[in-house]
This record gives structure tokens, sequence and C-alpha cells, in this order.
């Protein structure tokens, strides 16, 4: 099939490569470059790089709104378009501009989690389950009828980066199967009760309160690793905490036990991996090994 790909962050390249290796792949939209690193060099999305090396033609305009970006874009004569984690809003002439429309790959089991950061709330809220749902789009957001999807549980001790990785992989599996099946495929709307909305995280949510139960804790450490990164104060030093599990033991909330444990204001966790300022993270040995910490973490 001719396909137009649109995509931006590191969830979307490998969908972008199973792609390319089944069918024509007529442009690749991503967002622009970016400033990056201590110089302030533009850096190009990892789609972008991806399609680079893939030798595909890359596009990257600000916006689609215009007549010159809709015209361009339809004059690719594209079978179907295929969006995961793009980022702009494609008005209507884009979404009917190919045959079959366009499909997009959501992270969630719709139409829960709608929205921007479906991984980290569903972590976040201590769903038992995720999934992939391979979505035909209209205008609203991530509103369209449903064509495939496929669910997987979320591991007690999985981050998000674990899981983006994994349902990352499921996505490019799925869209395949789905263009393979596309004249066969029933779009199901989606149904009208257990609809929430996955906001996207905003950095005030990552200061931990120590009085908060240990499981809700435990979520808020894995739901935000390793971006923005859940962190406290050990003194006069900032922490980000990576990893956790729930732990046996109890104290005053923040109170630091044997083993890198932390009390809560029920229950305890165990911090797994932990990064100090300008550091590197660290395993619990090697983080207690070059860090003295407090009696308590605030």
């Amino acid at each position: 099939m001719k396909i137009v790909f649109m995509g931006t962050p590191d969830f979307s390249v490998p969908v972008l490569q199973a792609l390319a290796a089944r069918h024509q792949i007529v442009a690749v939209y991503t967002q622009p470059p970016r400033p990056a690193g201590r110089g302030k060099d533009l850096r190009p999305t990892p789609v972008h790089a991806a399609a680079a090396a893939l030798g595909l033609p890359v596009r990257h305009p600000t916006s689609l709104k215009s007549p010159e970006e809709q015209t361009a874009f339809a004059a690719l004569d594209a079978d179907v378009a295929v969006v995961v984690a793009y980022g702009l809003i494609l008005p209507q002439a884009i979404l009917d501009a190919p045959r079959a429309g366009c499909l997009n790959i959501h992270a969630s089991l719709l139409p829960r989690w709608r929205g921007a950061a479906p991984i980290h709330r569903a972590i976040m809220a201590g769903d038992a389950e995720t999934g992939i749902c391979i979505m035909q789009m209209e205008a609203g957001l991530d509103t369209g009828p449903v064509l495939l999807r496929e669910a997987t549980p979320i591991g007690p001790e999985e981050t998000t980066q674990d899981l983006h990785d994994r349902l990352s992989q499921i996505g490019a599996r799925l869209i395949l199967q789905a263009l393979d099946r596309l004249p066969t495929l029933t779009p199901e709307p989606q149904p009208t009760e257990g609809v929430t909305y996955a906001a996207k995280i905003d950095k005030a949510e990552s200061r931990i309160d120590w009085s908060r139960p240990a499981a809700e804790i435990d979520r808020q450490i894995r739901a935000l690793s390793p971006f923005p990164g859940a962190w406290c104060m050990g003194g006069t030093e900032r922490i980000k905490l990576l990893r956790s599990r729930l732990a046996k033991g109890s104290g005053t909330p923040g109170t630091v036990l044997p083993g890198l444990s932390i009390a809560c204001g029920t229950g305890a966790i165990a911090i797994t991996l932990a990064q100090r300022e300008g550091k590197k993270a660290q395993s619990p040995q090697d983080f207690l090994n070059g860090f003295s910490l407090p009696d308590r973490l605030d």
C-alpha cells in the first residue's frame, strides 16, 4: 500500500520501520527539528532520524491548516495515513485525503485514556491492563471507531518506559494486521460509557508526598519514570526515584528504613533505582555506598 506515515517520538519508530519493510512509504511527516543539548543545536525528531536512515522523504510543517499544505498532502495520492504520536491536529481535509482515511495507533483500550498521556495515566491509576487500539480517525480527540485492539497486563513493577517499549512493539505488529485485513474489518464505535481523559503530565505532579499510601506513591514513581521523574528531597539534595515496589515496614512518613525502603502514610515502598542530581541512575546498593541519606526524606 502507499502510506503516509505521521509520527514524532521514539514510540513511533518501530511502527515506521515495520511499515517500511512491508509497504511503500510515500512521505513521513514529523515535528520540526527543535533546539536540544547544551549548544541548543537543532535536533531532528526520532522519527525524522529513522526515516532518513531508511532513505524516506521527510516533511515537517509546523501546521497542516494551510491550503498549500493540504494540497501537497493530497498530491501524495496515498491509500492510507498511519498516525502515531504525531503531535499536530489533522484538519478534516487531511483526514479525508487518503483513500482509506487516517488510522491512529493509540496506546490505551479506548474509550479509556483518550488524550496525551495514556501510558502514564494507566499506571498512575493502578489499571490492571492497557493495550493498543487501531482507530479510524475523525475530528474528535481519539473518538473514532476502533478497527483492532489488543490488551496486555501491566506488571506490578513496570514503569512508563517499560510499558512504552512493549506497547510500541504491539502497535507495530497490530497495524500490519490491520492493513492486511483492512477491506474486511468492521469499525466498532466506541462505547459512550467508560470515557476517561489522559491529561498531559504536569511537572507539579512529580513531587512525592510521603503521607500518601504506599500503593499510590509506588504508582506515581513508576508512572513518571523516566520523565519527568518523581522526586523528593534528601536533606538539601533533590533525588529522583525511578523504580520501586511495595515493601514491608512502617513508620513516620518519609522515614528511611533498611534497604532503601521508605515509610509512607500507610505501608512502605522499596526504591530499586534512584538518581542524585547530576549523577547516573543507580541501584540501591550503589546509591547508598556513595551517599549518606538523612533519616527522613521530604
